[in-house]
Protein backbone atom coordinates (compact mmCIF):
# COMPACT_ATOMS: atom_id res chain seq x y z
CA UNK A 1 0.00 0.00 0.00
CA UNK A 2 3.12 2.45 1.13
CA UNK A 3 4.29 2.19 -2.41
CA UNK A 4 0.89 2.60 -4.00
CA UNK A 5 0.46 5.56 -1.99
CA UNK A 6 4.02 7.37 -2.66
CA UNK A 7 3.14 6.77 -6.54
CA UNK A 8 0.10 8.45 -6.82
CA UNK A 9 1.19 11.25 -4.53
CA UNK A 10 4.32 11.36 -7.16
CA UNK A 11 1.46 11.39 -9.95
CA UNK A 12 -0.64 14.04 -8.49
CA UNK A 13 2.25 16.19 -7.79
CA UNK A 14 2.92 16.05 -11.99
CA UNK A 15 -1.06 17.58 -12.34
CA UNK A 16 -1.23 15.43 -15.15
CA UNK A 17 -5.16 15.35 -14.08
CA UNK A 18 -6.79 12.76 -12.36
CA UNK A 19 -7.76 10.50 -15.63
CA UNK A 20 -4.45 10.25 -16.69
CA UNK A 21 -2.72 9.63 -13.37
CA UNK A 22 -5.51 6.43 -13.18
CA UNK A 23 -4.76 4.97 -16.29
CA UNK A 24 -0.97 5.20 -15.60
CA UNK A 25 -1.57 3.77 -11.65
CA UNK A 26 -3.37 1.16 -13.28
CA UNK A 27 -1.28 0.38 -16.30
CA UNK A 28 2.04 0.55 -13.80
CA UNK A 29 0.60 -1.42 -10.87
CA UNK A 30 -1.89 -3.75 -12.45
CA UNK A 31 -4.63 -2.21 -10.87
CA UNK A 32 -8.11 -1.85 -11.86
CA UNK A 33 -9.13 2.04 -12.69
CA UNK A 34 -11.24 2.01 -9.73
CA UNK A 35 -8.64 0.79 -7.49
CA UNK A 36 -6.06 3.17 -9.26
CA UNK A 37 -8.69 5.88 -8.24
CA UNK A 38 -9.23 4.98 -4.93
CA UNK A 39 -5.30 5.00 -4.48
CA UNK A 40 -5.80 8.53 -5.91
CA UNK A 41 -7.93 9.24 -3.99
CA UNK A 42 -6.50 8.77 -0.29
CA UNK A 43 -2.78 10.27 -1.57
CA UNK A 44 -5.37 13.57 -2.52
CA UNK A 45 -6.48 12.97 1.14
CA UNK A 46 -3.25 13.15 2.68
CA UNK A 47 -3.83 9.70 4.18
CA UNK A 48 -0.20 8.68 5.67
CA UNK A 49 1.26 5.07 4.07
CA UNK A 50 2.12 2.90 6.59
CA UNK A 51 5.27 2.42 7.93
CA UNK A 52 7.09 -0.75 6.57
CA UNK A 53 8.91 -1.05 9.81
CA UNK A 54 5.59 -0.45 11.66
CA UNK A 55 4.16 -3.75 12.99
CA UNK A 56 0.75 -4.95 13.06
CA UNK A 57 -1.72 -5.40 16.05
CA UNK A 58 -4.93 -7.44 15.90
CA UNK A 59 -7.83 -5.58 17.46
CA UNK A 60 -10.96 -6.81 17.97
CA UNK A 61 -14.59 -4.81 17.01
CA UNK A 62 -18.03 -5.17 16.67
CA UNK A 63 -20.42 -4.35 14.45
CA UNK A 64 -23.98 -4.94 12.78
CA UNK A 65 -24.03 -8.24 11.06
CA UNK A 66 -25.58 -6.64 8.01
CA UNK A 67 -22.39 -3.84 7.91
CA UNK A 68 -20.17 -6.93 8.29
CA UNK A 69 -21.73 -8.51 5.44
CA UNK A 70 -21.23 -5.40 3.19
CA UNK A 71 -17.87 -4.89 4.55
CA UNK A 72 -17.04 -8.25 3.60
CA UNK A 73 -18.84 -8.19 0.25
CA UNK A 74 -16.55 -4.74 -0.78
CA UNK A 75 -13.36 -6.31 0.07
CA UNK A 76 -14.31 -8.99 -2.03
CA UNK A 77 -15.08 -6.87 -4.77
CA UNK A 78 -12.04 -5.07 -4.65
CA UNK A 79 -9.80 -7.70 -4.60
CA UNK A 80 -8.63 -6.85 -1.31
CA UNK A 81 -8.62 -8.11 2.44
CA UNK A 82 -11.28 -6.75 5.06
CA UNK A 83 -8.74 -5.60 7.41
CA UNK A 84 -7.38 -3.58 4.35
CA UNK A 85 -10.31 -2.18 3.69
CA UNK A 86 -10.64 -1.14 7.47
CA UNK A 87 -7.29 0.23 7.58
CA UNK A 88 -8.08 2.18 4.85
CA UNK A 89 -11.20 3.59 6.24
CA UNK A 90 -10.15 4.36 9.36
CA UNK A 91 -6.66 6.20 7.99
CA UNK A 92 -8.83 8.37 5.49
CA UNK A 93 -11.35 9.47 8.66
CA UNK A 94 -8.31 10.45 10.59
CA UNK A 95 -6.69 12.37 7.90
CA UNK A 96 -10.15 14.23 7.29
CA UNK A 97 -10.10 14.99 11.06
CA UNK A 98 -7.25 16.14 11.06
CA UNK A 99 -7.81 18.36 7.84
CA UNK A 100 -11.18 19.78 9.64
CA UNK A 101 -9.91 19.97 13.33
Amino acid sequence: MAERLRMARRLLADEIGLVEAAMTLSRMLGLSRRQAYRYLELARAGTPAPSPAESSVTITLKMPESLARALRAHATEHGVTTSEVVRQAVAALLAAKGRHG
